[in-house]
Parts: structure tokens; sequence; C-alpha cells
């Protein structure tokens, strides 16, 4: 990188600087439950593009309009285009003070558009925190997760499943694959539509996989990465992630 590039990751003099954060990991390495900690603790909030294009869905204006009219034609969002969804949303108000970023960047180049973004505001990365789990337990997190109607509690067949009625159910006419069945005191759980098929799942591993390589190495030579045990409990991650916020602060 080009030494101006790298001039873009050196803290700023100005003031007491915000806490932006990545968050790199495999499905089922519990990404999202840390960030929903990390914004409840920090004050700052969990920006995942998944959520920010899904909501464009609803909205009439021009950048939106582009971003529906890519993904009906069934293309990639290109970097352009996303890095703009992204510059409106950590231009509100409850992103100055940082932001727990997820599932952006996922290549280089958006990489660095973010570095001078965030340098153009005096601001730059504190950590890139990368949820190691192998592979064979991120695909028994994601294939095995149920949860309430609500959301309100999450369960899993094989790591949390206390008071969970559940079995394989067949077709009677074999017209699908086995299907995962649960409840919880007669409450009937669900699953995420993504999480059901595990050949799709397998996919997003494989995707994570080929992405992310490239990115991790990009910020390791600036030595931003920092590797948490996703394997560890819910309560042993977070204090992980405390500890390793705690010394960029």
């Amino acid at each position: 990188m080009a030494g101006n590039s790298l001039a873009r990751l050196i803290p700023s003099k100005r003031g007491k600087m915000g806490l932006y954060l990545i968050l790199i990991g495999v499905q089922g390495a519990g990404k999202g439950e840390q960030a929903r900690i990390l914004s409840s603790e920090y004050g700052i909030p969990h920006v995942s593009t998944g959520d920010l294009f899904r909501a464009m869905k609803t909205r009439a204006d021009p950048l939106a309009q582009q971003l529906q009219a890519t993904m009906a034609a069934g293309k990639l969002i290109d970097d352009v285009t996303t890095n703009e969804v992204v510059r409106e949303r950590l231009s509100q108000p409850d992103a100055a003070g940082g932001a727990i970023l997820d599932g952006y960047p996922r290549t280089p180049a958006q990489a660095e558009w973010l570095a001078a973004f965030l340098a153009e505001r005096g601001e730059r990365l504190r950590a890139v925190i990368l949820f190691e789990l192998d592979l064979f337990t991120a695909f028994k997190r994601a294939f095995g997760r149920v949860s309430m109607p609500d959301d309100t509690k999450s369960y899993n067949i094989y790591y949390n499943s206390e008071g969970l009625n559940w079995t394989f159910e067949d077709h009677p006419e074999q017209a699908y694959p086995p299907r995962l069945v649960a409840s919880v005191n007669g409450v009937a759980l669900k699953r995420r539509p993504d999480d059901a098929n595990a050949h799709a799942i397998i996919k997003r591993i494989d995707s994570f996989l080929e992405q992310t390589a490239p990115l991790i190495a990009h910020y390791q030579q600036h030595g931003l990465v920092h590797v948490v045990d996703a394997a560890q409990s819910i309560a042993d991650v977070s204090a992980s992630l405390r500890q390793i916020i705690g010394v960029q602060a």
C-alpha cells in the first residue's frame, strides 16, 4: 500500500476519537450476539450491510432505486454503491462516536475507501476483530440453531438444547429431505431460511473463506487484526473483546 494510504491509519490528534470496529467471522461465530453486546455497552450502532441493503427495499430515493435494480437483476452490488450506502449510514448522528461494522468491508478496495472516509472525519479504525472458529463447529452452530417466534431466545440442538423438543421429520412422500422441527413448551420454534439448507450453509462458508482471506491479509499488514477464540462462551468472548478495545483506547 502506498504511503498516503498508511497515513490514513495513523490516529488523529484532534480530540477523543470514535470507536470504529470491524467484526469478521464465519457464520455461527457469534458476531451478531457480540455486536449487540458491544453496541449496548459502548453506545455505538451495529452497522450490518445486510440489514442496510434490506432496508433499501422500502425506500424510493435514487440510491435505493439503484440498489433495488441491481438486486432485481441478480447482480452483485458493486463497491461504489456499497460504499455510498455505508457513507450514508456512518454519516448519521448515532455513528458520530463510532460503529461496529459487520459484513463490511468485503474487499481491500472497500477497506481503502473506508480508511479514506474515516480519515476525512479525523477518525480511524481501532481494531479488526477476527472471530476464529473451526468450520465443523461453525456448520453445527448454523445448522442446529432455532429460535422463538419473536426472536427473544435462541437454542441449538447440538449445544443448547435444554428444554428443547426436536426431531428430523421425513416428508411422507419424500418430497424434501428430513427437516428439523423443534418446540419448547408446545411453542413451535423457527429457523433462519438460509440455515435450513446444509448445502447453502457450506456455500456461505466457502464464500467467507474466499472473500475474507485477502481482506484479513490487508489489515494484518497494518497490525489491526486481533484474533478471538469464538469457541469460548459468550461471556468469555465478550471479555476478550473488552480487553482488545481497552488496549486500543
